[in-house]
């Protein structure tokens, strides 16, 4: 008897079992941080760099390369705040989506036909009204044309049920063909040999922070994050959007229209994506090229599910995100490693995720 106690004493010690209980949840979210999150991260920085010895190139260098370029220069820390801007919109976008149970994959069709809008929209009203309402009503129409955009994906899914992941990535395609015949019959800038929308002056743009080059849209992103952050988790309009999201049917007894909750969801979400098309446009480029499409959308949904679709999470990640594809330019130069290489590190972000989620499902499993 006395070897049984010995061997287990928490069996028999109120205080033993009190803390052992106490430090469980601790162990249980630092493994669950480090299986899903940091894991994840960690293993497809070691593929890619696998990758690379595969081709002949020094995964230190190339790593190397990135830092110096994007984070240990003045203008290369700039680029990556700047290009932080449209990358947080859609991280709104996408967190109003995701915890609400909409999957609206359909981000840069949304993204680019704001972006084409408020192109055609803003240099027509400069010198017609003050500067900051022309950028306001770009941002504004930017905005409603996301929203309105996505339309028919939130009908057939508020409504009639249709699964809304085919029919967003369907509008998402037909927005990018949408897109550039736009600028190619419709908001072409007869001034030029390049199919282009008319270009927006610099002085016209968002202003410029402390004196830099990064783009004011940068403040705008991170307080639109914030506030889905907040709104999502604070507010009782959040609460029953994630409701929706949860359970429908248990939403539906508790007396919450489903369908106007979900059209809402995609209204939301869709005029985010449309307002970073918006602050790209108004703040950097100034104008849209034919055929033009940086694919931020799909871009930005491993970064949204890392962060476990968490405001300052995801503020984090898109800003080494950001870093990733500014210094990636400088050592596709340098190392003749082709610039697409980003997405090679993306995808295999996202085999990583789904293993991070597989094994954390697994040992949940096992613990119960």
């Amino acid at each position: 008897m006395s070897m049984v106690q010995d061997a287990t004493p928490s069996s028999v010690d109120p205080e033993a079992n009190a803390a052992d209980a106490a430090t469980r949840p601790g162990r249980s979210a630092f493994r669950r941080i480090m299986t899903v999150t940091i894991g994840p991260i960690v293993a497809a920085f070691i593929l890619s760099a696998v990758i690379l010895l595969l081709v002949g190139v020094n995964p230190l260098t190339y790593y190397g390369y990135i830092l110096e370029r994007s984070l240990f220069s003045g203008l290369g820390l700039e680029q990556t705040a700047t290009r932080m801007a449209p990358l947080l919109f859609l991280v709104a976008s996408l967190i109003v989506a995701f915890r609400a149970g909409i999957w609206n994959l359909g981000t840069d069709g949304q993204f680019l036909l704001g972006a084409v809008c408020s192109a055609a929209t803003a240099p027509l009203l400069v010198g017609v009204v003050p500067g900051w309402a022309v950028l306001l009503i770009g941002f504004a129409v930017a905005a409603a044309v996301g929203a309105v955009w996505s339309i028919i994906p939130a009908l057939l899914k508020a409504y009639q049920g249709v699964n809304e992941i085919i029919t967003t990535l369907m509008m998402s395609f037909l927005g990018v063909l949408m897109a550039s015949t736009l600028v190619k019959l419709v908001f072409l800038d007869p001034s030029t040999t390049v199919p282009q929308t008319r270009t927006l002056p610099v002085a016209d743009r968002l202003p410029r922070l402390f004196d830099t080059s990064i783009s004011s849209g940068l403040i705008w992103g991170l307080i639109a994050v914030m506030a889905v952050h907040l709104m999502m988790t604070r507010t009782a309009f959040g609460l029953r959007l994630r409701m929706v999201g949860a359970n429908p049917t248990a939403a539906t007894h508790a007396g919450l229209s489903v369908p106007l909750l979900t059209m809402a969801t995609f209204t939301i979400s869709a005029g985010f994506a449309g307002l970073s098309g918006a602050s790209e446009i108004l703040g950097v480029a100034g104008n849209v090229r034919a055929d033009w499409n940086p694919a931020y959308g799909l871009m930005v949904i491993p970064l949204v599910f890392l962060a476990r679709f968490h405001g300052v999470g995801a503020i984090v990640l898109v800003f080494f995100y950001s870093a990733l594809m500014i210094g990636s330019e400088s050592a596709a130069r340098r190392l003749g490693v082709p610039q697409d290489f980003t997405l090679v590190l993306v995808a295999s972000l996202l085999i990583c995720l789904g293993l991070g989620e597989y094994i954390d499902h697994r040992k949940s499993r096992k613990e119960r």
